[in-house]
């Protein structure tokens, strides 16, 4: 009896699984688009880039819709609790502190955060040699919270920015004297503009796990269980078929994933 049992609840559980995901018809995305190459917005208004590329892939493997919410970055959290979209997908580091807000999918890329500075300055993302500069971050992000830790108690003006846009372009008006970004975002969306060209890296890449996190990830309400599992397995079929690769190498000449 009891076997019979046990087999009747999984096939009522598979029954209600599909039916549910058959009955998704769209997923809302919550983005910020100011940090190309991950998320931008083009002259016509329209939205691009590699987390963008990704979730539209994602979308397709469910066979639904991509919709998109333009949300600011630091706002991302309540807004998804609050239910203005279903997930959260505009390049957020999956953080001990974040995970005990919300649930994550499984890895989309690795981050890195990096010291951007004027070429020629001698400054290093320590706190000794920082001390008594400003230096500019993104509010909400990863890096915020580094800076707002480690350097801010020593003596270090942490200067948060609504975008990274207005935190860049501080950076050039030498209104703060460094930024602290995503390497990856600031290297391709910055340095390697025109915008960027008298600008460069200083010292190597920070590691922190537990503030910096490890990879990003799509940020999901704990609750909604069933639609963690559909895009997880999305996120593995676009990796089997190849989909992942393509889209990649479109934005990257190195393995972002790895």
């Amino acid at each position: 009896m009891k076997k019979v049992l046990a087999v009747m609840l999984l096939a009522l559980m598979a029954t209600s699984i599909g039916a549910s995901a058959n009955d998704l018809k769209e997923v809302r995305f919550g983005v910020s688009p100011d940090a190309p190459p991950y998320e931008m917005k083009m002259a016509d208004g329209k939205l691009a880039g590699f987390d963008i590329d990704l979730g539209n892939a994602i979308c397709e493997k469910l066979k639904i819709e991509c919709v998109w919410v333009e949300n600011d970055f630091d706002g991302m959290i309540p807004a998804l609790k609050a239910k203005k979209f279903d997930g959260v997908l505009s390049s957020m580091s999956v953080t001990e502190k974040r995970q005990k807000q919300m649930a994550f999918s499984d890895k989309l890329f690795n981050s890195s955060a990096r010291l951007v500075v004027k070429k020629g300055s001698t400054l290093l993302p320590t706190a000794e040699l920082l001390k008594g500069t400003r230096i500019g971050v993104q509010q909400g992000t990863v890096q915020e919270a580094y800076a707002k830790i480690y350097w801010a108690p020593q003596g270090v003006t942490v200067v948060s920015y609504q975008n990274q846009d207005l935190n860049q372009a501080d950076l050039i008006s030498g209104r703060v004297d460094a930024t602290l970004q995503d390497g990856v975002q600031a290297d391709i969306g910055f340095l390697k503009t025109p915008r960027g060209r008298d600008f460069a890296f200083a010292g190597p890449p920070l590691n922190d796990p537990k503030i910096l996190g490890g990879g990003t990830a799509i940020g999901l309400r704990k609750e909604d269980v069933e639609l963690r599992q559909l895009i997880n397995k999305a996120i593995a079929d676009i990796h089997e078929d190849g989909t992942y690769q393509r889209l990649e190498k479109k934005y990257f000449s190195f393995s972002i994933y790895d």
